[in-house]
């Protein structure tokens, strides 16, 4: 069995897959910090001063100031402004992932195998032919 895990690992495949869960992982903390940081902020100030992080709607009959202590005293509240900034936050994702796979296919086009054979090895296939005959 040990044997086996080694050769696992050896196809290269699983540490391909380690580095990409990391680095998606560092990835996406920084758009989390961009979106809450920067982007929602501003969203919020061309809302007219609105707090995404704190919008909520209180499924119960207690008062609430805020989304905080509704989750504080444990009430049930949706909160959509939450949503609001993960649906952000996956578009902006989205987005980099997108442009990143588009530049990825625009570099790697030239290195396509052509569909048919080189005219060297046409060529090839001819002599050794003629050479049959």
């Amino acid at each position: 069995m040990w044997n086996d895990f080694k050769e696992f690992l050896k196809r290269g495949n699983v540490l391909d897959l380690a580095i990409g869960l990391v680095i998606g992982a560092a990835f996406g903390k920084i758009v989390t910090t961009v979106v809450e940081g920067l982007l929602m902020p501003v969203v919020g100030m061309l809302t007219g001063g609105v707090n995404f992080a704190e919008k909520c709607f209180n499924l119960t009959d207690q008062q609430i100031a805020s989304c905080a202590e509704a989750k504080e005293k444990g009430l049930a509240v949706l909160q959509y402004g939450s949503v609001i900034s993960v649906v952000i936050e996956f578009l902006i994702i989205a987005l980099f992932v997108f442009l990143i796979a588009r530049w990825a296919v625009k570099m790697f086009k030239g290195l396509e195998a052509d569909s048919g054979p080189s005219d060297e090895v046409v060529l090839l296939t001819e002599i050794r032919d003629n050479l049959k005959k």
